[in-house]
Parts: structure tokens; sequence; C-alpha cells
């Protein structure tokens, strides 16, 4: 199940609610958990979640304590101890977390 499956998942059960017409749904996941292989780690946009989920922060949706990205650090390893960061202005504008 990737992001879209969840939300349509999500969605569906939503509209059970609101009509109160029973709806079966099943999400199927190939890791140990739903989810486990689309955030971890990962910066997302959370205006989908927010109109999705409106409580989800509140909820803890995303465990105890997730982190808010304050900026962006793109770094080349070199092996698997050591790495250079890359300036800013050589990083493609779609690599950058804005916004």
């Amino acid at each position: 199940a990737g992001p879209a499956g969840l939300s349509a998942a999500i969605r569906l059960k939503q509209l059970e609610a609101e009509t109160g017409k029973e709806i079966s749904v099943c999400v199927v996941e190939k890791a140990a958990e739903v989810g486990a292989h689309i955030l971890s780690g990962n910066v997302f946009e959370p205006r989908a979640l927010n109109e999705l989920i409106p409580d989800w922060k509140e909820e803890e949706a995303l465990g105890e304590d997730p982190t808010e990205a304050k900026d962006d650090n793109f770094v080349v390893c070199t092996s698997e101890s050591k790495g250079y960061s890359l300036p800013g202005f050589l990083i493609p504008p779609s690599l950058h977390n804005d916004g």
C-alpha cells in the first residue's frame, strides 16, 4: 500500500461513516506494518494529509515526535563513514524542500 492506496482506504472508511453504508476495505502491505516503507526518513508535504485527517498531529499518527525539516543538506557518500556536502546552488530546484 502506497500513499494513494492508503488515502483511498481512509477516504472510503470516512464515506462509510458519513453514509452509514458498510464498506469492506482491504489494504495490502509488504512491510512489517502499514506505511512503514513510505514514511521512514521521508520529507513530505502534509497538505493532503491535513485534508484527509485534520487531527493527525494531535493523534500522533507519525509517532510521538515527528521532526519537522528545518533545512536541506545533500551529502555525497564516498564510503560507509565519509562523505561531503554539496553547496545549495549545485542542487537542482526539484530537490529543494521549500515551502
